[in-house]
């Protein structure tokens, strides 16, 4: 996964998933405010099955069980996230746990209230991470769980080449010297720690822990402070994964909203080339590295490869798949 730069299983056919509610991150002040809970959802294992899980992953590193993979489903769902940007890079994050029903600033930039961060309207985005594989009929949900599961699996593949059978094998990148450390205000790199990929989307940089420790814990020190609890405590890992793929970037989309049909291109995307589509997925993941290279690009191959493979699994399919970025200009910072 690539960084964001400082301020980066369903089922079996019968079965059909359910649409969660949308939401709302936090400052410095931890300031509350009761809402209204949200009402029960149902586990994740309903959709998914222990057999099933294996069955994708025969090769998996015992870290990645079941069991953690369904827990951060679920508890990530009871999180919303509202993210309000003013001006070009001023973050305001308002969390909500939905089980008291109460938001939490959990960011709010040092120049969120000078008067040149107000002279344009702010721009807010809402992040329910209870929508993940659940938001619109059951063979979309499957199309977006085959598509995460796909890029987990390329990232942390280690096996064989052209079987798929070889994903979540890797916990972490296999050079661990390198610290991944980048200049933020908001989520400085801590003394003697290394923020190197770690977990099934191999998430990496100080700025990817922190802005993830935040939306996660609303509290940035967490994974700051201690970033190898994504190798060591196997909820966090997967949770890590989710926020990811659920959390737009500033000129990019979530994966998630390409997969649902949320995210539709505008000028610029349509003139960098970028579609709806598995390969709009690729390009959020790792475009500087992949997309506009032509169609030869192995990683690129081997993630459409895997996407293909989860699909046939879940007993889905993309007929009309736009799953190459081979012709996608990556995002620019």
């Amino acid at each position: 996964m690539k960084p964001i730069l400082p301020a980066a299983k369903l089922t079996a056919l019968s079965l059909c998933l359910i649409s969660l509610l949308s939401f709302s991150c936090g400052d410095s002040a931890g300031k509350q405010t009761a809402i209204a809970t949200a009402p029960p959802t149902p586990s994740f294992s309903k959709f998914l099955s222990e057999q099933q899980y294996n069955d994708l992953f025969p090769q998996r590193d015992k870290f990645y069980t079941y069991q953690a993979f369904i827990k951060a489903v679920d508890e990530m769902a009871k999180v919303k996230v509202q993210v309000t940007r003013r001006a070009v890079s001023v973050y305001q994050f308002i969390r909500t746990d939905k089980r008291t029903g109460k938001d939490s600033i959990v960011r709010q930039d040092g120049d969120w209230n000078e008067p040149w961060a107000k002279e344009k309207p702010d721009s807010v985005y809402l992040v329910n991470y209870g929508g993940f594989c659940t938001d619109k009929d059951a063979i979309t949900n499957k199309r977006e769980l085959a598509a995460f599961f796909a890029q987990i699996s390329h990232e942390t593949r280690h096996g064989m080449n052209g079987s798929y059978t070889d994903g979540l094998m890797l916990t972490h990148e296999d050079n661990t010297s390198l610290q991944y450390i980048s200049d933020s205000d908001e989520y400085p790199p801590v003394k003697g720690q290394k923020y190197y990929g770690r977990g099934p989307m191999q998430i990496s940089y100080n700025g990817n822990y922190g802005y993830a420790s935040d939306c996660i814990f609303g509290n940035k020190h967490i994974l700051l402070d201690n970033p190898a609890l994504v190798e060591t405590d196997p909820v966090v890992a997967f949770k890590t994964a989710i926020y990811f793929w659920m959390t737009p970037e500033t000129h990019k989309p979530s994966a998630h909203d390409v997969m649902i049909g949320k995210w539709q291109p505008n000028a610029k995307d349509k003139a960098a080339g970028r579609t709806p589509g598995f390969g709009m997925t690729i390009v959020i993941v790792n475009g500087a590295l992949e997309c506009n290279k032509g169609e030869d690009n192995y990683s690129m191959n081997d993630r459409i490869g895997f996407y293909q493979f989860f699909l046939k699994k879940l007993g889905a399919s993309d007929a009309n798949c736009a799953c190459s970025c081979g012709k996608m200009a990556p995002y620019s910072y």
